[in-house]
């Protein structure tokens, strides 16, 4: 890593792939968990709004994970993020979102914007010589995509790693193979498990980085050239004030990003577990975030010790931000996906019903009293309730989204806000 006036250099890779579900995130991880075994400072992104990758990624390098999406976080978030992290890094791995091209913007939009070398990731089950055509593909498809080259996974044998290699056209380097394994990472209805929840983790996390230690991709990537941003000042808007925050396996769906966006707002914060019976701790304003409240709802229903206390601190008129899984426990009810209601708070009038499938997905703002903010939603339930929203978060492409509900100062709702999107707006919501 070095550091001018203006440039911060410092070796960075996109790991990215054709589709979902190719490998991308064991693939980063075991590569982040590899070059962090042999000393090396290594920082990881993830490309989009993701709340479990960022946690698997976090412990395989030893390092926060943060956060990268031009829609939702912005270019300018995104430069003096990397610039940060490539001053204070020996390496920085980003991983893509859905494929390569999906998205607008996509993964190869942040390559490209920021210069940054692109592997691929491909699925090679049942397949040999069009292996090559994918990958010349990804390659050629946009003009400009700064392409490293390709890493085959899933390989049934040495001779089918032979016929993978074999081919490539001329110009696209062979990263190596990773063979079947079945140390993949657990997955569930929204995503992989919660790194808090994968016993052996650090032990997979190991054997994944010792089958990379065989390919070519432990070699350090190019260097990239990022220029240096400044990050933006936040006023301490909320100094000398106390936000209680609730993170467990029952809401773990927090971005670092907003942590530090209230830090950076003056404010102490009080973490408190609601699955372990934790009471809800002093403080001003009380922030509910998304996770599975549902897989624990026969726990969660029984503390309701904590849903008085909470039903007391809305009826005092303090703040309360609950967002998706945070808003479902609010409600009278949670129905799980054997059909089974459980009681639950009881702040809002109605319930949340789980689905089989996905109910919504993608990008969100959202336009409040306190200003403008950025997000996202992402669940498999559906929320009945009587209350009129206050207003609906919008698409990018315009259309109607997710109901803000608010009740005195309580506001809920699906979406995910992505704090650093309007400092300002989200101390307006937790301001006493």
């Amino acid at each position: 890593m070095v550091i001018t006036s203006r440039v911060v250099d410092c070796p960075a890779l996109l790991v990215a792939a054709p589709a979902s579900g190719q490998g991308k995130t064991t693939m980063v991880a075991a590569l982040a968990r590899l070059h962090a075994r042999q000393g090396r400072r290594v920082t990881v992104f993830k490309c989009g709004p993701d709340f479990l990758d960022p946690q698997i990624h976090a412990v395989a390098s030893g390092r926060p994970c943060q956060n990268l999406d031009l829609g939702m976080c912005g270019e300018s978030d995104a430069r003096w993020r990397l610039a940060r992290a490539a001053a204070d890094s020996d390496l920085i791995l980003i991983e893509g979102v859905m494929g390569l091209f999906d998205g607008q913007p996509s993964a190869a939009d942040l390559a490209v914007l920021f210069g940054i070398p692109v592997l691929t990731l491909i699925d090679a089950r049942a397949m040999a010589q069009t292996f090559g055509a994918i990958a010349h593909g990804l390659a050629h498809y946009r003009p400009g995509l700064p392409f490293a080259g390709v890493l085959a996974n899933r390989v049934g044998s040495s001779r089918h790693a032979d016929l993978l290699r074999d081919s490539l056209p001329a110009g696209i380097a062979w990263f190596g193979a990773l063979p079947r394994t079945d140390d993949s990472l657990p997955e569930r209805h929204l995503g992989l498990w919660q790194a808090a929840e994968v016993g052996d983790l650090a032990a997979r996390l190991d054997l994944l980085a010792d089958a990379l230690a065989a390919t070519t991709a432990v070699d350090l990537p190019p260097t990239v050239n990022f220029a240096t941003a400044p990050a933006p000042v936040v006023p301490p808007r909320l100094a000398g004030q106390c936000i209680a925050v609730a993170r467990d396996t029952a809401y773990g769906f927090i971005y670092p990003a907003n942590l530090e966006t209230l830090q950076q707002l003056g404010v102490t914060l009080r973490f408190f577990s609601p699955l372990a019976g934790e009471p809800l701790p002093a403080c001003d304003a009380v922030w509910l975030p998304g996770g599975y409240p549902e897989l624990h709802a026969p726990t969660l229903a029984q503390n309701t010790a904590l849903w008085t206390a909470l039903r007391s601190h809305v009826k005092a008129g303090q703040p309360v931000l609950a967002e998706c899984g945070g808003m479902m426990s609010l409600f009278e009810s949670v129905t799980d996906k054997a059909g089974v209601s459980h009681a639950f708070a009881g702040l809002l009038p109605g319930r949340a019903i789980m689905q089989q499938r996905l109910t919504a997905l993608g990008m969100q703002s959202v336009v409040l009293p306190e200003g403008r903010l950025q997000g996202h939603t992402f669940h498999y339930s559906k929320s009945e309730t009587p209350l009129p929203p206050l207003c609906h978060a919008q698409t990018p492409d315009g259309r109607a989204g997710e109901a803000i509900y608010r009740q005195g100062r309580l506001t809920a709702s699906y979406v995910h806000l992505y704090f650093p999107s309007n400092p300002m707006a989200v101390a307006a919501l937790f301001s006493p």
